[in-house]
């Protein structure tokens, strides 16, 4: 029921894909950057996206997310919105995945990094 504040947003995306905390200096600037302009959801979108392509993000590889596709569904769900997935989203995700050979796990960490749900705690 509580949405994130810019830095807490910032903060806990970086550790949830890099399995360590921001340094001070980077949070800094990027919150300013996220203040400082006015559309929120388009830096927000071009920070997910940086974080994402930075090396040393900790994403799954195709092979891994093709190997087992319930657990890399069940392990996303907790890693981003600390809870498991009803029987629904594990249906549509799997099914999603199984139709669309270009659905990476990249693709998906944005999706739920950039949702609406990730932005409240």
């Amino acid at each position: 029921p509580n949405f994130k504040t810019t830095s807490e947003f910032i903060s806990i995306a970086y550790s949830d894909l890099f399995g360590t905390t921001i340094d001070d200096q980077k949070l800094t600037d990027l919150s300013l950057a996220l203040v400082a302009f006015g559309d929120k959801k388009l830096i927000e979108d071009m920070i997910i996206k940086n974080f994402l392509n930075e090396p040393g993000s900790n994403i799954p590889s195709v092979q891994d997310m093709q190997g087992d596709i319930p657990k890399f569904i069940q392990e996303t769900y907790r890693k981003f919105y600390n809870r498991d997935p009803n029987e629904f989203e594990t249906w549509q995700i799997e099914k999603a995945i199984n139709e669309d050979s270009n659905l990476t796990p990249e693709l998906i960490y944005y999706a739920f990094l950039t949702s609406n749900e990730y932005r409240y705690y």
